[in-house]
């Protein structure tokens, strides 16, 4: 299989529209610039703060770096490094001079066995493989002029899908789910196994805790998640539970489209709440919340008690009065569906979604015309149709 299909599809899409970013070209050019003084010297700086482990040294661990990178397809000449930390880390280095450089603390090098040593190796060279490291998230989020709050957020949305293709690029190499789960446990926990008995299952468990409180009206990721340029440990494990399960790997059990709504869904934990943005994508986002609630609600049988609950508390009370004009909501609602499509990514608009199948199964029920009108909304924002019919069913089972 080649390794660049197992890439997460939000992750190419966004990398595609932030390297024509001008600040992200910018800070490229300056880079280039740098990289042609010979200011940077990469290698070096390595060489000076870290010890290179030659074959001799670490044969095991060479061994293991050339069947990672044949299974990925990568033919760059790599050098291995080991520096001395507590911490459980791991990093690829963007070439210099034809060669590949990976990192490693001295505490993941001691505490992670072989096979767990084969993801995180396919993780760091899947950023190569990739090419993530041509976006700089570093030097822009770092430097002393600060990017606008739309590109840092949209620069750490990216990195986090980019994390998820790095992950898969790992999961394939170690082709062994136990040892990915126990890798990621380890990174999540800085435990080394002799401490906590592991279980998937417990671990997994959290993102469903973080869905439930999720679930509210109003309650969107917390301000500090949505500059958080890794997903949580626990989402990660999902998302390569998900992988695992897909026709990618040859499971043959889920198709591409679900396996892509199931990672929206869960990256979707971590981007701001429209709710209370000062935006104007969530603005947008906000008056198609409103209008696409009340259309929903009303094409059966008017609103009921409950639909006005939630409906209120998203906008507050008193918000759903007779004197709303409920028709020209119904005509303004194509126009403002066309304005989120134009604003937002994918997971903004699986919010969106997401909230109105919150309305719609507030009785306990949602009506086969309700239903069709999600669907309708969903298909116009290029949001896949059965993911409707996966929020409405969760939303049931949550009940």
């Amino acid at each position: 299989m080649d390794a660049q299909s197992l890439r997460s599809q939000h992750d190419l899409a966004l990398f595609k529209q932030l390297l024509k970013d001008p600040d992200v070209e910018r800070v490229n050019k300056q880079i280039a610039t740098q990289a042609e003084q010979g200011n940077l010297g990469i290698r070096r700086q390595l060489l000076a703060t870290s010890v290179r482990l030659s074959q001799t040294m670490a044969k095991d661990l060479h061994a293991t770096a050339d069947a990672c990178r044949e299974r990925l397809g990568l033919h760059l000449p790599l050098e291995l490094y080991v520096y001395p930390s507590p911490i459980y880390n791991a990093a690829c280095v963007k070439p210099e001079a034809g060669r590949l450089f990976l990192m490693f603390s001295s505490a993941i090098l001691e505490s992670f066995t072989p096979s767990e040593i084969l993801f995180v190796m396919g993780h760091e060279l899947g950023h190569h493989l990739y090419s993530h490291h041509d976006i700089p998230i570093g030097y822009i989020l770092r430097s002393q002029n600060r990017p606008n709050p739309k590109l840092a957020l949209t620069l750490t949305s990216w990195s986090r899908y980019a994390e998820i293709s790095a992950d898969r690029a790992g999961a394939y190499c170690a082709e062994n789910l136990e040892s990915v789960a126990h890798a990621l446990f380890k990174l999540a926990s800085g435990l080394s196994g002799h401490y906590a008995r592991f279980s998937i299952e417990d671990f997994l468990a959290q993102v469903d805790e973080m869905q439930l409180e999720n679930g509210q009206p109003g309650q969107g990721a917390p301000t500090e998640d949505w500059f958080l340029t890794h997903p949580f440990s626990p989402l990660r494990m999902k998302a390569i539970r998900l992988f695992h399960d897909s026709e990618l790997i040859g499971q043959n059990k889920l198709n591409i489209n679900d396996l892509d709504i199931g990672i929206e869904s869960l990256m979707s934990l971590m981007e701001p709440s429209y709710l209370e943005g000062k935006t104007d994508t969530a603005e947008a986002m906000r008056r198609l919340l409103f209008a696409g609630a009340i259309v929903v609600a009303d094409i059966s049988s008017g609103i009921s008690e409950q639909e006005k609950a939630v409906f209120e508390a998203f906008f507050g009370r008193h918000s759903l009065t007779d004197k709303l004009d409920i028709a020209l909501l119904k005509t303004e609602l194509t126009d403002r569906i066309a304005q989120v499509k134009s604003l937002t990514s994918v997971p903004q608009r699986m919010q969106v979604i997401r909230d109105l199948c919150l309305v719609s199964r507030s009785d306990g029920q949602s009506s086969q015309a309700e239903r069709g009108a999600l669907c309708d909304i969903a298909h116009a924002l290029e949001v896949p149709k059965l993911f409707v019919d996966q929020t409405l069913s969760a939303e049931a089972e949550l009940d």
